[in-house]
């Protein structure tokens, strides 16, 4: 029988490895904690480069079946965060938009939007005790809030234009992300 070099066991527990960490869900515990320890605060937009979103045309249901007009939420700081339960880094930065939503829910409009199974969210959210607003889209998004990706977060100021805009993990419970809300909310 032939002996097993270092270089061939090495390459066999790296594999073995990268197996674990991609297809378990051991990995994804992995994932998550690596998505957390990675994020940082997202930056704010310059006053020039700030995009409006145009349209406030956009129909959500609570997780509870109620419709949320989006309309409501104009003249109003808002934060949209798209996401998943099955999503490593989405589930990264939940703790930082727990508590950010938990000091500022009665100011901002949080939404949280997914477009995965109520049953499969509302799990979820047992699971880990998160009290966060959980919608989901019942008509097209508006197109500056579309994004192919998540997590995908933009916080709005109450003229409709974008503040914050962010794509992947992030720690939203930040100093300068609770700055730039105190300002917009002050303003």
């Amino acid at each position: 029988m032939k002996k097993i070099s270092r270089k061939q066991l090495y390459n066999i527990l790296l594999i073995a490895a990268a197996v674990i960490v991609l297809f378990t869900p051991v990995g994804t515990t992995v994932k998550v904690w690596l998505n957390r320890v990675m994020a940082f605060s997202p930056s704010e937009i310059p006053d020039g480069k700030r995009e409006n979103i145009g349209s406030y045309r956009w129909d959500l249901q609570s997780i509870d079946g109620e419709i949320y007009d989006f309309n409501t939420a104009r003249d109003r700081v808002v934060l949209v965060n798209f996401w998943a339960t099955w999503c490593p880094p989405c589930i990264a930065e939940m703790p930082f938009l727990d508590e950010l939503y938990k000091d500022y829910g009665d100011r901002v409009v949080f939404l949280f939007v997914t477009g995965e199974e109520r049953d499969v969210v509302r799990r979820f959210l047992d699971k880990d005790n998160w009290n966060i607003p959980v919608y989901f889209p019942v008509s097209q998004v508006p197109e500056k809030l579309y994004s192919r990706t998540i997590p995908a977060t933009w916080v709005i100021d109450k003229e409709g234009n974008l503040v914050m805009a962010k794509k992947g993990a992030a720690d939203w419970n930040s100093d300068s992300v609770r700055a730039v809300l105190d300002r917009l909310l002050r303003e």
